[in-house]
């Protein structure tokens, strides 16, 4: 599918991974729905792209519907939707303090699992009705996950298993919504120039780059961006999660 003449929903698409993405949609011509928590962030972003600007929590029901119906009415139904929407932490099953609080866990896999799954059950909802274009095409859905869903370290029983639920939602998805013409995917990033590791010292961020095999650096949003609308714009792509890590295996800390 190309992008020219589409509207597509970006996730988290306020900062970071998704902000990138919606930059490269819009101008690859689409009109862009960014959906995020920070309204102020996001409306910075759509101003630039000339997008919209979408408040969204991703793992509300109620707020996702509104979210969705309200692109849907300014931009028109959806053929594509990325979701890059998320929380990172890290905390210790087991710590000083005794065990990890069930509602770290809890809250871990409700923003990052099930918004993921929130958001993608309604814009496949609204793809499905929509007329086929070439080939029976009629809308893509892709995920961010995260090269901890395959090897999470110490402190990250949470978030991998939450990016870990992401990538195996991928297959079954995408042989269910099949029938449609819909396409699923999702990217597993390593580690990428992300706001957070902006924070940290240039020492440690050259530190974390020099772990990578090549290219000897942390990962570019716009490379995470690229990928993304290759995988819109190539028809064979499906049921697949893309790692996307310079060729990164994660140690255990």
């Amino acid at each position: 599918m190309k992008p020219q003449g589409q509207s597509a929903l970006v996730s988290g698409g306020a900062s970071g991974l998704g902000a990138q993405t919606a930059r490269r949609l819009a101008a690859a011509g689409a009109r862009v729905a960014i959906l995020d928590l920070n309204e102020k962030l996001a409306a910075e972003v759509a101003s630039e792209i000339g997008g919209i600007a979408v408040a969204c929590d991703v793992a509300d029901a109620k707020s996702a519907e509104q979210a969705v119906a309200r692109a849907k009415s300014e931009l028109g139904p959806a053929r594509v939707l990325v979701h890059c929407a998320g929380v990172g932490g890290a905390q210790r099953i087991v710590g000083r303090n005794g065990p990890m609080p069930l509602e770290v866990f809890e809250k871990t896999i409700r923003v990052n699992l099930i918004g993921c799954f929130n958001l993608m059950r309604l814009a496949a909802n609204e793809m499905s009705k929509l007329d086929p274009l070439d080939e029976g095409e009629r809308g893509v859905i892709i995920s961010a996950t995260s090269v901890a869903a395959y090897e999470g370290q110490i402190g990250q029983a949470a978030y991998a298993a939450s990016k870990g639920g992401i990538a195996s939602l991928v297959l079954p998805a995408a042989r269910e919504l099949a029938q449609f013409g819909i396409r699923v995917l999702a990217i597993a990033p390593g580690i990428f120039l992300t706001p957070l590791l902006y924070e940290l010292p240039q020492e440690v961020q050259d530190s974390l780059g020099a772990s990578i095999p090549f290219p000897k650096r942390l990962g570019k949003p716009d490379e995470f961006a690229s990928l993304a609308l290759h995988m819109i714009d190539n028809l064979s792509m499906n049921g697949e999660v893309v790692r996307l890590d310079g060729a990164l295996r994660l140690p255990p800390r």
